[in-house]
């Protein structure tokens, strides 16, 4: 955020800061029990929750504020103040599940933002668009039975957590609902934009939108310790101009950006630029 801030961009961005803290949406997407669970951990000190996701003492706090913070971008964007926003949130969430957290995630912001726009503003059919390096496990078993959230994921595959296959379409009325585009490590600019254009793009305006959330990891950056591919900073702005494009089509322009993953400071500092950059267009 300090370099986006000090960019030429600068000027033309709103900084906000979200109040209270609403929960409500949060147990439609995750158990009682779980959260309870991650609460209780948290307050005696942190710990556990699985392998890879530990937490602090004020872990829990941050992760109902995060999400928090998605319901009340998406209640900004449907009233009109603003046309798009990105959440530079942490914990993502994408990988986290109904009754468990999961790679480094422990409330799905995403997935609880589709479910409040759907709960609490009538919306029929939001699209989440997940271009992390990782599979957005979590968010997929949210909506896999259900016609009203299209989910779309680009990863990384085989790879962590190990879901993701193309044939993963969904079940029941959520058949066809979602779409997987496994890519094999290595994958730079050119595949990724690519799959984008000819299979994102072409689903997304077959579904047609109310809203668009972006599940925005940036670990595919050929830059990042943890994954394998070889995209740059130029793709992750070319893949938001397309989905602005779209939005502005057949949703008013009604995006909602949440970080999720990116583990090199000076990559995700570029790719923000570039996508913030697109956002930014009309």
């Amino acid at each position: 955020m300090d370099y986006v801030l000090q960019s030429d961009i600068a000027d033309r961005i709103d900084t906000l800061v979200p109040g209270d803290v609403d929960t409500s949406s949060i147990y439609s997407v995750h158990s009682r029990d779980y959260l309870d669970s991650a609460r209780e951990i948290a307050a005696s000190g942190g710990g556990y929750l699985d392998g890879d996701t530990y937490t602090s003492a004020d872990s829990f706090e941050a992760a109902l504020e995060t999400a928090s913070a998605a319901v009340a971008a998406a209640d900004s964007i449907i009233t009109g103040e603003f046309k798009r926003i990105f959440l530079a949130g942490r914990p993502p969430g994408h990988h986290a599940e109904y009754d468990r957290g999961m790679g480094f995630c422990i409330i799905n912001n995403a997935a609880v933002a589709a479910e409040h726009l759907i709960m609490n503003h009538d919306l029929k059919r939001v699209a989440i668009v997940d271009w992390d390096v990782h599979h957005g496990s979590g968010t997929q078993h949210a909506f896999y039975n259900r016609g009203d959230v299209y989910f779309v994921s680009l990863h990384q595959y085989p790879f962590y957590p190990g879901s993701g296959a193309e044939a993963e379409r969904g079940e029941g009325e959520g058949n066809g609902y979602t779409l997987n585009i496994p890519l094999p490590g290595g994958c730079g600019d050119e595949k990724y934009l690519d799959e984008f254009e000819k299979k994102v793009i072409s689903g997304l305006t077959r579904f047609d939108p109310e809203f668009i959330i972006i599940s925005c990891g940036f670990d595919a950056h050929r830059d990042d310790p943890l994954g394998g591919m070889n995209v740059t900073e130029r793709a992750f702005g070319e893949m938001t101009a397309m989905l602005v494009e779209l939005a502005e089509k057949c949703c008013d322009g009604k995006i909602l950006s949440v970080l999720e993953g990116g583990y090199n400071g000076a990559a995700n500092s570029r790719c923000l630029f570039n996508h913030l950059k697109e956002m930014q267009s009309d």
